[in-house]
């Protein structure tokens, strides 16, 4: 494995050993979760923000929650190859953003590294920054890395495509997949997102890819008004339902539960998302 990618993660525990060698793929290895958050308190926080002039989007508050999360728990950022432990070279969330909202326009696949020192307002300039950047001129998209070289092998024959796209899956495997293949690859990143709640629709399990070193995949449900019962009284809360499939081999049951309740607790206090992304957190 490149050392751009990840470096190898030593004494691992007899357990964690046996999952890589007893279950080949992620595709045997899947801890499905829907947890449902209550985002009432991060609402607030993003209207007020909202009113003092800065408007930071949903979408960017829960990925800088979820660096926090990372951050603060490293071994959701391990990954899986060949039968080997690894853990990631740095924090980076993936998505793919429609470069015009209609059915024919393309996608183009963007990757935001999350640095130590970043936070809600760093991150969300990042994430503003990049989806404007490739929807600034829809017609001539400078197209770099993975979403240039996608295109290229797009266009070749049949005869030639399958078996070149068959050496680079291999070289994948190995671990040393040319760097135009990996950048801006989400498969190349520590977690995949997709923001569903953006069309109204509500969270799916989505499967996760043998390429690429990408451990999970999560996708945000559309943000409703529910009922709930807080202290025997009837309260409205905002309500979103997360879909995350993870692949056990790289963290097991009990430690993803515990990094979803951190990402709650970061929703409950909206305030310590202006703090580092690497700040430990009390929890």
């Amino acid at each position: 494995m490149k050392k751009k990618f990840g470096k190898r993660v030593k004494n691992v525990t007899g357990m964690m050993q046996l999952n890589c060698d007893i279950r080949k793929t992620r595709q045997e290895s899947y801890l499905y979760a829907s947890p449902k958050y209550d985002v009432t308190e991060l609402m607030k926080y993003l209207e007020k923000r909202k009113d003092e002039g800065n408007h930071i989007t949903f979408f960017h508050a829960f990925m800088a929650a979820l660096g926090k999360v990372f951050y603060n728990r490293p071994v959701l950022n391990y990954f899986v190859k060949n039968r080997r432990i690894y853990e990631h070279t740095d924090v980076t969330f993936a998505f793919v953003a429609k470069v015009a909202f209609n059915d024919k326009s393309e996608e183009m696949m963007i990757q935001c590294k999350i640095e130590p020192n970043d936070n809600i307002n760093t991150i969300s300039k990042k994430i503003t920054d990049k989806v404007e950047k490739i929807r600034k001129d829809a017609e001539n998209v400078d197209k770099k890395g993975a979403n240039s070289a996608m295109d290229i092998l797009a266009k070749l024959p049949n005869i030639i495509r399958v078996p070149v796209v068959g050496f680079f899956k291999w070289m994948d495997k190995i671990g040393y997949l040319p760097d135009f293949l990996a950048d801006d690859n989400i498969y190349y990143s520590s977690l995949i997102l997709s923001n569903l709640g953006s069309f109204k629709f509500d969270a799916i399990h989505h499967n996760i890819n043998e390429f690429g070193i990408s451990s999970g995949l999560a996708t945000i449900g559309e943000i409703k008004d529910e009922e709930v019962i807080i202290d025997g009284k009837k309260q409205t809360r905002k309500m979103f339902v997360l879909g995350a499939n993870y692949d056990e081999r790289a963290a097991d049951g009990f430690y993803l539960i515990k990094s979803l309740k951190l990402l709650q607790y970061l929703f409950d206090h909206p305030e310590m998302l202006e703090e580092d992304a690497s700040k430990k957190i009390d929890f």
